[in-house]
C-alpha cells in the first residue's frame, strides 16, 4: 500500500465515519418520534407504523438509483445527493406539521429514507481505497459509527422539542430540525471524500461489461450466498425487532424495559461490528456469516420459547442482543463478498441490489409482521423467521460445498 493510497484510505475513512456518526443523529432522532407523529397527524393509531415503513421503502427504492450514480459519476456525488434528499425529507415532515399535512409528511419520511440508504452504501464506500486484506476491517469500522448516533439520537427527543418550542413550532418538530442539521453535516462531510484511480478505476469505461447484473451474481456462488446473508438477515432482523416492543407491551412489560431490550439490540448491531470485521479477514466470510445463522437461530429459539409462555425481560433481551450480533455478522461478511466476488465492473450495480433488496424485504416481512403478531403471537414472528433462515443457510451449504467458496 502506497502512502497516497493510505492517505486516501485513512481519509476516507474519517469522512464516512463523520457522516455515518451525524447521518445516525438524524435517522434516530427523527425514528424517535416519527410513529407519535404519524398518529397524530392522521388520527389513526394503526397508522403509526406507516411512518417507519415509508422511510424503509425510501431507502429501498432510492438504492439502486444511487447505486448507479455513483458507478457513472462518484461515491462523493452519489453519497451526497442522498444526503441532500434526506434533509429536503426531514425539513418537509417539518413543513407538514406546521400544516398539518399528514400526505406530505409520509413523503417526508420516504425522502428521509435517503439517509439509511446513503448510510449502507457508505460501508462499501469504506473499501473502495482499502486494501483486500482490511476491506472487512474498514467496512466494520464505518458501520460501528453509526452506534454513536443511534445512541445519542433518541436522547435528543426532549432537548428537539426545547427547539421545536424555541422556534415557535410543534414541540414534535424540534426532533426533525435536529434532523436536518445532522443531515447537512453528514453531507459535508462526505464532501472530503477522495477517489484513488488505482483503488477504483473507472472499469465501466474500460472493461466491456460481460452480460448484466443478475449474471455477475450467478458467475459465484459465494456472491450468491454473501448477497442472501445480507437481504434475508436484515429480514429476520427488522421483522423480529419491530414487533418486540408491541409483544412486551401486551405481556406488561413496561416502557423503561422495552427501551433497554432495544437499547441491547443496537448495541449488537453495531457495538461489535469491528470484532466481526476483523474475524471475516482472518479467517473467511463464510464462516463468519454461518455464524451469524447460529446467532440468529439462538434468537428465534429464545423468541420461539417466549411467545410459548411468560415473557421474561431477560430471555427477550438476550434474544434482541444475539439477534443484533446476528444482523452485524452477516452484513459485514456478507458484504465482503459482494466486494471481493463481484466483477469490479457489475460492483456498484450488485451492492445497490443488495441494498434495494434487503429495505424492501424487510418492509414486506414488516407488513406481514403485524396480521402475523394478531394471529399467532410472537411465536408466529419468530418462525417466519427460520423459514427464511433456512434459505439463507441452504444457499450458503450450496456455496460451500460447490468447490468456489475463495473467501
Amino acid at each position: 500500500m502506497t502512502a497516497d493510497s493510505h492517505t486516501v484510505f485513512r481519509r476516507n475513512q474519517w469522512a464516512l465515519s463523520l457522516a455515518q456518526l451525524f447521518s445516525g443523529i438524524g435517522i434516530a432522532t427523527g425514528f424517535a418520534v416519527g410513529g407519535i407523529l404519524a398518529e397524530r397527524l392522521t388520527g389513526r393509531t394503526e397508522l403509526a407504523g406507516f411512518a417507519q415503513t415509508a422511510s424503509i421503502l425510501g431507502a429501498g427504492l432510492l438504492a439502486v438509483p444511487l447505486a448507479k450514480l455513483a458507478e457513472r459519476r462518484s461515491r462523493r456525488l452519489a453519497l451526497a445527493s442522498a444526503y441532500a434528499i434526506a434533509l429536503c425529507g426531514a425539513g418537509l415532515v417539518v413543513l407538514a406539521i406546521l400544516f398539518g399535512i399528514d400526505a406530505a409528511f409520509f413523503v417526508g419520511m420516504g425522502c428521509f429514507g435517503a439517509a439509511t440508504a446513503a448510510g449502507l452504501q457508505g460501508r462499501y464506500a469504506a473499501t473502495d481505497a482499502a486494501p483486500d486484506h482490511l476491506k472487512a476491517s474498514a467496512m466494520s469500522v464505518v458501520v460501528w459509527a453509526t452506534t454513536i448516533g443511534s445512541v445519542i439520537g433518541p436522547n435528543l427527543s426532549e432537548p428537539g422539542a426545547d427547539l421545536g418550542r424555541s422556534l415557535g413550532l410543534s414541540p414534535l418538530s424540534g426532533p426533525f430540525v435536529i434532523a436536518v442539521a445532522g443531515f447537512a453535516c453528514a453531507l459535508i462531510s462526505v464532501l472530503f471524500l477522495r477517489r484513488l484511480t488505482t483503488a477504483t478505476p473507472d472499469v465501466s469505461a474500460q472493461v466491456p461489461r460481460r452480460g448484466g447484473t443478475w449474471p455477475a451474481i450467478r458467475r459465484s456462488p459465494s456472491a450468491i450466498m454473501g448477497l442472501l446473508s445480507v437481504i434475508t438477515g436484515h429480514m429476520i432482523m427488522v421483522a423480529t425487532m419491530v414487533m418486540t416492543p408491541l409483544h412486551m407491551d401486551h405481556h406488561g412489560l413496561g416502557l423503561d424495559l422495552i427501551g433497554i431490550t432495544i437499547g441491547g439490540h443496537i448495541l449488537g448491531m453495531y457495538g461489535l461490528s469491528p470484532l466481526f470485521g476483523f474475524l471475516t479477514d482472518r479467517y473467511s466470510a463464510g464462516r463468519v456469516i454461518l455464524l451469524g445463522h447460529g446467532l440468529f437461530a439462538a434468537s428465534l429459539v429464545l423468541g420461539l420459547i417466549d411467545g410459548f409462555g411468560e415473557s421474561s425481560f431477560l430471555r427477550l433481551s438476550a434474544a434482541l442482543f444475539a439477534l443484533g450480533l446476528g444482523w452485524s455478522a452477516c452484513l459485514i461478511a456478507g458484504s465482503t463478498l459482494l466486494t471481493k466476488e463481484i466483477d469490479p465492473e457489475h460492483r456498484m450495480s450488485v451492492q445497490g441490489l443488495s441494498d434495494a433488496g434487503m429495505n424492501l424485504g424487510a418492509a414486506a416481512l414488516a407488513a406481514l409482521s403485524g396480521p402475523l403478531l394478531a394471529l399467532g403471537g410472537f411465536s408466529a414472528i419468530t418462525l417466519m423467521g427460520f423459514i427464511v433462515l433456512a434459505i439463507a443457510v441452504l444457499a450458503s451449504i450450496r456455496a460451500h460445498y460447490g468447490g468456489r467458496h475463495r473467501s
